[in-house]
């Protein structure tokens, strides 16, 4: 790990630290200090990001106020005829990676996939198994903040009638791809998670979870 990297690692340790103080604390003497350490953490995390102050303290209340790590989930899209995977190619990097994003409360991580799968492909879909769960530490992933990513093997319902997709913004292009033909620029973290839905698909039975 970068130094960057550790610091940005620290700061995300302090996050939760402070988050997890802030909505226990009794007494405000301990409030001042939860608050402390939730700026410092801000702070830290600018640094190691070369990001400005004023947009960390716009992160306060959606983020740092969280004492949990950060819920996201990707779907694994493989169309039952022909074993292809539905990937998207990311507007922000040009790499490739399975449609998903931030999962919304109210939802649950089945529907949220199935959400963002809609949004970023305009392909219908419903999830038929659990791939796993990932921490983003130990994945790949490239993220300020520790994630957990759900990962949903999904069946497309419209693969040939696609409606528009919602945030063509955030998509260059799609495409279905098997195992043996996988482009070879994912975004980071995606590869591993790619392979263990495909292993879900040949037939394994257990999701991956980290030990």
């Amino acid at each position: 790990m970068t130094p960057a990297g550790q610091l940005a690692a620290w700061a995300d340790r302090l996050r939760g630290i402070s988050a997890m103080g802030l909505h226990f604390v009794r007494n405000i003497y301990d409030e001042h200090n939860y608050r402390a350490i939730q700026d410092i953490a801000m702070a830290m995390l600018a640094l190691a990001t070369e990001t400005p102050m004023e947009t960390m303290e716009s992160l306060r209340a959606p983020i740092f106020a969280r004492p949990t790590p950060l819920a996201t989930g990707d779907a694994a899209v493989i169309d039952p005829d022909d074993d292809r995977m539905l990937l998207i190619r990311r507007a922000d990097s040009g790499q490739w990676a399975m449609p998903g994003g931030a999962l919304e409360v109210g939802e649950t991580p089945a529907q949220g996939v199935v959400r963002e799968v809609l949004e970023e492909t305009g392909i219908r879909c419903e999830a038929v198994r659990l791939a796993g769960v990932f921490d983003s530490r130990l994945c790949g992933t490239t993220s300020r903040h520790h994630l957990y990513h759900f990962v949903f093997v999904c069946h497309p319902l419209n693969r040939g009638i696609a409606e528009s997709a919602l945030t063509p913004n955030e998509v260059l292009e799609t495409a279905w791809f098997a195992a043996d033909e996988l482009p070879t620029e994912f975004y980071p973290g995606h590869a591993i998670r790619i392979a263990e839905a495909f292993r879900l698909w040949r037939g394994e039975t257990r999701a991956y979870f980290d030990r």
